[in-house]
């Protein structure tokens, strides 16, 4: 992202993608807000435990905590908490990572992959609750847009 030029007046349309930041930050924090509430209340948990348990559930073999850290990008330290919670209440085993002493490996147990589904299930719910004003065919258009963001920014 470029600094902007002082001396450039605004283009067109920069206004509107302004409001458009605006409107997504405040949709995006009203539904994470509303996520974290009945996580809280459903499960006793929260989202970043959820975060956690949602990487694992896609990776069966496990991760190593720097991989599990960059998948969520947030530090090892963020990770750490949750992760010996999540052990301590056997929803996850760490493991030793063969030749690298300091390393360890973390994946669900079979409890953990159990109790992970239902929450997923219950969150995809409480999304398609959250977003129900919008049609299949409008979310999938709105998809698309936001993957060509995404796509210009990785360029």
């Amino acid at each position: 992202m470029t600094s902007p030029d002082p001396e450039m007046t605004p283009e067109p349309d920069s206004k509107a993608r302004l409001r458009l930041w605006l409107k997504l930050l405040k949709v995006t924090r009203s539904v994470e807000a509303d996520l974290r509430e009945a996580l809280r209340t459903e499960f006793a948990s929260t989202l970043p435990r959820f975060d956690v348990m949602s990487a694992l559930s896609r990776h069966a073999e496990g991760l190593k905590m720097s991989e599990l850290s960059g998948l969520l990008k947030v530090s090892n330290g963020n990770v750490t908490g949750i992760v010996e919670r999540l052990v301590e209440d056997g929803i996850a085993l760490r493991e030793a990572v063969p030749g690298d002493r300091r390393a360890s490996r973390v994946r669900l147990t079979r409890k953990g992959a159990e109790e992970f589904a239902r929450q997923a299930s219950e969150h995809e719910h409480w999304v398609n609750e959250l977003l129900g004003a919008l049609e299949a065919e409008e979310a999938t258009a709105m998809i698309l847009q936001l993957d060509r963001i995404i796509r210009e920014e990785a360029q």
